[in-house]
């Protein structure tokens, strides 16, 4: 039987770790060729390697969504690589959460910069390819749907108290991917969101101690959720649980298989229910 994604070629921004890394195994297991990205080597190496292993084709792009040039790079990567692209997932991003009045201006904005200037400056680095491949097949009459995945929260669909930059950022990139669906249908590109509810990576897993953190660009970011208000949370979802990262993957997966030609524009709630 032939896998759905054979011959693709696909970029996942944060696929080295967490939900970015099942999309990239998933995509891979599906038959395309993934570029994989994570702020540090090591993961993101982890997963090329894995991929391989599972005999899949993977190649590593490191560094900051948000640094200037890295949208070229990333894409150009893929071109340099394997000749084309076929899929751009938007997954990059963490939270920096603190209510209005405590919130800083570099809280702001680097939610902005990672969830919503870094997916737009890919799609920018993407369109010129996109342009004349669609151009290029239209003419030869061999016409190719592309898709574009942007990750959102229920966050930027809802809101949420304590994180209103997290939740503008998300709500933001769900009006990019309606103008680009808009903008990109001529090329036969759909372009869709994904928006997650509770999933447990290492960014929303239990954290008593309140001390969990990771390291973004020097800046110490406090991670996880208290165990009590995680217990709380998951009990408000109708399925009675968090997601899994595989279960998030499995989301993005739908947006970009043959079977989503005529969808696009959308946003997809993956909450167990929880609206």
């Amino acid at each position: 039987m032939s896998r759905k994604l054979e011959g693709k070629v696909a970029i996942v921004s944060g696929s080295g770790r967490g939900i970015g890394r099942e999309i990239a195994l998933k995509l891979a297991s599906e038959g395309a060729r993934v570029v994989i990205n994570d702020l540090d080597a090591a993961p993101a190496e982890q997963t090329v390697a894995d991929i391989a292993a599972a005999g899949g084709q993977a190649v590593a792009c490191v560094g900051s969504v948000t640094e200037a040039g890295f949208a070229d790079r990333f894409v150009q990567t893929a071109l340099n690589t394997y000749g084309g692209l076929d899929i751009i997932v938007n997954n990059a991003g963490y939270t920096w959460d603190n209510v209005i009045q405590k919130m800083t201006d570099e809280q702001w904005e680097a939610m902005l910069a990672v969830h919503l200037t870094a997916p737009f400056r890919i799609l920018r680095a993407a369109s010129n390819f996109i342009r004349e491949a669609a151009k290029k097949e239209a003419e030869a009459g061999t016409p190719v749907f592309r898709k574009v995945v942007n990750i959102s929260s229920v966050s930027g669909v809802y809101g949420n108290a304590g994180q209103a930059n997290y939740a503008a950022a998300k709500a933001g990139i769900n009006g990019l991917t309606k103008g680009m669906a808009k903008e990109w249908g001529r090329y036969k590109v759909n372009v869709n969101s994904v928006a997650f509810g509770l999933i447990m990576t290492r960014l929303t897993e239990a954290a008593a101690d309140g001390d969990a953190k990771i390291d973004i660009a020097g800046q110490q970011i406090k991670v996880g959720v208290n165990p009590q208000i995680l217990k709380s949370a998951e009990a408000t979802i109708p399925l009675g649980r968090a997601g899994t990262p595989e279960e998030a993957a499995g989301a993005v997966y739908l947006f970009c298989i043959p079977e989503s030609n005529f969808v696009s524009g959308q946003v997809l709630v993956c909450g167990g229910g929880k609206p």
